[in-house]
């Protein structure tokens, strides 16, 4: 029996969701490559490198659950959106010219964390708005989420090549004046009112999404992300790093490369979402996650960089495959009234408790394997592999997916 065809978005909902997210993935892709070399520039060790990755980690423990809450419970989604982009804006501009003037470190720091706990709910809600809008979220939502992926692709050339600011903190400047033309963008998105009606403080600090937890298949996707996201967040600290060291110059550019992939997995995803189980597509691209990091220790041993961007240009179909699979696993799964904060579960354990330790650990390892040992890439990417493929065997044995019986792919 075929399946009717899907009605599909007016054209005005998908453009304005399309430019929002291109310029919420605009604003991070101008500084986030560059700001290895931006601190280096400054003479900051890599202790101030670890505390700048990790204010977005800690803001993404903070704020995206109680925020998410909000714009379930209390507030339309899409102004809420706005205002944490004007804000978060003004917090990152005066981050860099703190660091422009060669301010306190650790005031530089300080307004980074707070533009980072005011940004960090942005992606959750944006994806929220995105699918309560679209008529066909699996269809459409790829298309629209590609916005962002562009917007980071364009960031990248512009900061290389337009501004020349892979070492210079003229890239926040440009990231500060991008989120706040994406919040003032975001008070025109289609109105998008709460769903839920609970006022009981539990509800309204967020704290009612870790019931998800309790049903077996999200606690297995929550904890697998988590795993994952430790090794992930030693992508954009150290890559950009690793390339320099290997003689190139336009580090930020380059890593733009990730975003080709990225490009044709958000193409494709409508097909592979109707054609293969949710399980099957996780577990796809945590092998193809494992094999990025497998060859930046090859480009280790060999020293060279061909291999490292072999490795660059598989990140964004690692990133969709996984990231953008777990989005619409959730909007499948989860009650309409507990959306928002179920991406703001997602972002805490991603983007949150596993960037943290990520994070952490990353800045010890690199100071053991390629600073006391004078550059040995190899085995620091190759810890990283490892803990990668640890998550691999977890996510086959427990997660179990819906019965086959109700054709649910997930």
């Amino acid at each position: 029996m075929t399946r009717p065809p899907l009605s599909r978005t007016a054209p005005a909902v998908i453009s304005g969701l399309w430019i929002a997210f291109f310029l919420w993935g605009m604003a991070p892709g101008y500084y986030t490559p560059a700001i290895p070399n931006i601190l280096k520039a400054k003479g900051l060790g890599s202790e101030w490198l670890s505390l700048a990755f990790l204010a977005g980690p800690v803001a993404s423990m903070i704020s995206p659950l109680i925020i998410g809450a909000l714009a379930d419970n209390r507030f339309s989604a899409q102004r809420v959106v706005g205002f944490c982009g004007i804000i978060s804006s003004c917090f990152l501009a005066f981050a860099f010219a703190v660091l422009d003037r060669n301010g306190p470190p650790a005031f530089f720091i300080s307004l980074l964390a707070c533009s980072s706990i005011v940004a960090a709910p942005m992606a959750s809600m944006l994806a929220t708005i995105a699918m309560a809008h679209l008529r066909s979220g699996e269809e459409e939502f790829p298309i629209v989420r590609l916005g962002g992926t562009l917007g980071w692709m364009a960031a990248g050339y512009i900061t290389s090549f337009v501004i020349f600011a892979d070492a210079s903190p003229k890239a926040g400047y440009a990231a500060a004046i991008t989120r706040c033309v994406c919040g003032i963008s975001s008070f025109f998105l289609p109105n998008t009112p709460p769903l839920g009606n609970s006022r009981s403080l539990r509800t309204l600090l967020g704290l009612d999404a870790f019931r998800l937890l309790k049903e077996r298949d999200h606690l297995v996707f929550f904890s697998v992300t988590t795993l994952l996201s430790i090794p992930l967040a030693a992508f954009f600290m150290h890559t950009p790093m690793h390339l320099f060291a290997l003689g190139n110059d336009k580090p930020t550019a380059t890593m733009t490369i990730g975003q080709i992939s990225e490009i044709a997995a958000m193409l494709l995803m409508s097909v592979v979402m109707n054609r293969f189980r949710v399980k099957t597509v996780l577990m796809f691209a945590l092998g193809l996650s494992a094999l990025r990091y497998g060859l930046f220790a090859v480009a280790g041993m060999s020293g060279a960089s061909g291999w490292l961007i072999a490795g660059i240009s598989l990140h964004g179909l690692c990133y969709t495959l996984y990231f953008i699979t777990g989005q619409l696993f959730l909007d499948r799964r989860v009650d309409p009234g507990m959306r928002t904060q179920a991406q703001g579960l997602l972002s805490l354990a991603s983007n949150g408790v596993g960037s943290v330790i990520g994070t952490l650990l990353a800045v010890r390892l690199h100071d053991f394997t390629v600073g006391a040992h004078n550059g040995d890439w190899a085995t620091y990417w190759w810890v990283q592999c490892a803990c990668i493929a640890i998550c691999i065997p977890i996510l086959a044995i427990f997660y179990q997916g819906v019965a086959a019986s109700k054709r649910e792919t997930a």
